[in-house]
């Protein structure tokens, strides 16, 4: 009974999310303010609604209920528990349910604290948000039905598949899902502002909001699935550019343009068409991402689906709201008129140059992934775009960002020049320049890859530490320090979060310049050396965990004779899944991680070993963590809460 209740919230919320869709629009066409009303306790209540129905679904994975056919594929009476409640999101039908309760969450949260926004601007807002809802709602009811019963209730389910029973796959899926459907209020907020037909600075500050909220989640999000492929997958690898994990990039590309746009535009009133545009794109791409993953055009590790009729009503979905929020933009992007004016040398201009690299580097990465799809529709050709070309065309614009990064943030509004900060940018260049140089004196045989990127890295990291000193003013250290630490929390989220970009770009060098593999089949009992260290096969044992059997391999690592760890790198399998998975052996470092993969038995006796060592790899997700912690500080400034002093004050006559 609990399990058709479920399903029942879900049509309720179905109905209340057309009323949001309808009333509160049509009210603040026609100027009825009881109309407009209707919006938040609309969203409100569909939240409620919705988040029961999450909840029963939890219930019934909690419980293991194997009469819900959802519950029986995605779930096991020996599953430890973390997994029961992950295998709700861990499947197409449970990943929908999880997507609508953010977007309502999301719409129920503009609701509860916009208070401050125009009226009419809201009840828009609001409707737009429901309008989404409506169409993914009925994505779940008509294709998607997560509350389907069994006739024959099974002793038992047929597990989640193993390689997401891992914490860090576990909560991958929900903060990319907080990103994809935090990108649904820009999108809201666009056509909104389109329907009024204004867009001011005021629209720049609300906006700005939700936009960073959305690419800081993504950013987390993002993170956790490259870090689970790194330790997970036994490739050693923390990017493999596969389609589902580009699903995810493009729109935080897109996201993190908008967010510098939307600057541009509560500051300087420009931009404003352009602004309104990536708004549309950011969710266009989340909902291409969606497609992607559940469509089954794409092969990929990560997709959800193979459904053919789950994918056109998805590229449905897309066609209507991406197609008719670009149409209303073709009709009324005339009406936002730019009043702002700015020189060639200005942080506009620097903005300016930083959405183009961003939106052309996301292009670059959309015809990368789509490409095989037109391919074999178009010429009948099946071929594959992999990291080769991903690296060659995608790398350049990212070194030119990286460049751009720390001069834009120096810069003044509308006219600036570098001559307050030439000497210390140029103290920062030949400090940069010095140490890459050092870098490639010290390697052999090597690329430039890695004395670039450790260039570029400290460049933008000490570009961001710059501007915090530099807006600190002039004076004794002391005094200049103390003024740093009370600059508004805006200014330390963009200097945290450019930082945290320097320091990924440095890892990603790091591992890709000076990584040193070996692969050889070893004895119990032998060692051998890898770089600086050596390496001793201890044991090779067998073991059993809760719902699956593991070869556990016991590797000694030493260096200069002192042993450092053991290493117990596993590959295990899991029966009821008829699947093997792989754990690596990981001894974190600051300066490098050592890595380690134990193989199968060979013929001829031993077992295959494959020991990686990995410079600065865990300064990628360092980075990441930075970018996201500078969110957070950004969010949690007074001035960028919703609404919050948006409005400018009427002078009295």
């Amino acid at each position: 009974m609990l399990i058709e209740l479920g399903h029942f919230t879900v049509i309720l919320a179905f109905a209340v999310a057309i009323a949001q869709a309808v009333i509160p629009l049509v009210g603040a066409q026609k100027g009825w303010r009881s109309w407009m009303d209707i919006a938040e306790p609309a969203a409100t209540l569909q939240v409620i609604l919705v988040g029961f129905s999450f909840a029963v679904l939890t219930w019934a994975f909690v419980v293991s209920d194997f009469s819900v056919e959802l519950v029986y594929l995605n779930s096991h009476t020996d599953k430890p528990m973390l997994y029961k409640v992950s295998g709700v999101w861990g499947n197409h039908e449970g990943s929908l349910l999880l997507w609508v309760l953010i977007l309502a969450l999301f719409g129920a949260c503009a609701a509860w604290f916009g208070e401050n926004l125009p009226q009419a601007l809201r009840a828009r807002v609001l409707a737009v948000q429901g309008s989404v809802s409506v169409a993914f709602y009925a994505f779940i009811l008509f294709t998607s039905n997560p509350f389907n019963r069994l006739d024959f209730v099974p002793l038992n389910g047929r597990d989640l598949n193993p390689l997401l029973q891992d914490p860090g796959l576990a909560f991958h899926p929900p903060f990319l899902y907080l990103g994809y459907v935090g990108l649904s209020m820009t999108f809201s907020f666009a056509v909104a502002a389109l329907i009024e037909g204004r867009v001011d600075a005021a629209w720049g500050r609300w906006v700005r909001p939700w936009t960073l909220a959305a690419w800081m989640f993504l950013t987390v999000g993002i993170a956790l699935g490259s870090w689970w492929a790194y330790y997970e997958l036994g490739w050693g690898g923390f990017w493999f550019w596969d389609p589902v994990e580009n699903a995810s990039f493009m729109p935080w590309l897109i996201a993190a343009a908008l967010l510098h746009s939307a600057i541009v535009v509560e500051k300087r009133e420009t931009l404003k068409s352009w602004t309104i545009l990536l708004a549309i794109l950011a969710f266009g791409f989340s909902l291409l991402g969606t497609f992607i993953v559940r469509s089954g055009v794409l092969t990929s590790v990560h997709a959800f689906a193979n459904d053919p009729e789950r994918g056109v009503f998805i590229l449905l979905i897309l066609g209507v709201f991406l197609g008719g929020s670009l149409t209303l933009f073709a009709v009324r992007a005339s009406a936002m008129q730019s009043q702002g004016v700015f020189g060639t040398i200005s942080r506009e201009s620097a903005l300016v140059l930083n959405n183009i690299l961003l939106a052309v580097s996301c292009f670059v990465v959309f015809i990368g992934t789509i490409w095989p799809l037109v391919a074999e529709l178009v010429f009948d050709r099946t071929l594959s775009v992999g990291p080769p070309f991903f690296d060659a065309a995608f790398t350049p614009f990212m070194v030119a960002l990286a460049m751009v990064m720390p001069l834009g943030s120096l810069l003044a509004w509308k006219r600036g020049r570098l001559t307050k900060a030439k000497g210390p940018l140029i103290a920062l260049l030949v400090l940069a320049s010095a140490i890459a140089a050092l870098a490639f004196a010290i390697q052999s045989g090597r690329s430039a890859l890695g004395p670039v990127g450790l260039a570029l890295g400290i460049w933008v990291v000490g570009g961001a530490a710059l501007d915090l000193w530099l807006r600190s003013g002039r004076g004794p250290v002391g005094d200049r320090l103390r003024r740093i630490s009370r600059l508004p929390r805006a200014d330390w989220g963009k200097a945290v979060a450019h930082a945290g970009m320097g320091v990924t770009i440095l890892g990603v060098a790091g591992i890709l310049a000076w990584q040193v593999e070996d692969i050889r089949v070893a004895e119990i009992g032998e060692s051998y050396d890898v770089g600086a260290y050596q390496f001793t096969l201890k044991d090779v044992r067998r073991d059993a965990g809760p719902n699956f059997q593991t070869t556990i391999a016991d590797i000694a690592v030493s260096r200069n004779g002192r042993e450092l760890a053991v290493l117990q790198p596993e590959k295990r399998f899991y029966p009821v899944a008829q699947m093997p998975t792989t754990e690596a052996g990981i001894r974190n470092g600051f300066l490098r991680d050592i890595y380690v993969v134990i193989g199968d038995p060979q013929v001829q006796g031993g077992h295959a070993v494959r020991v990686y060592i990995k410079p600065l790899a865990n300064w990628i997700w360092g980075g990441a963590i930075l970018m996201a912690l500078g969110g957070i500080l950004s969010l949690t400034d007074r001035r960028l809460r919703v609404g919050a002093g948006a409005a400018k004050a009427v002078p009295a006559e």
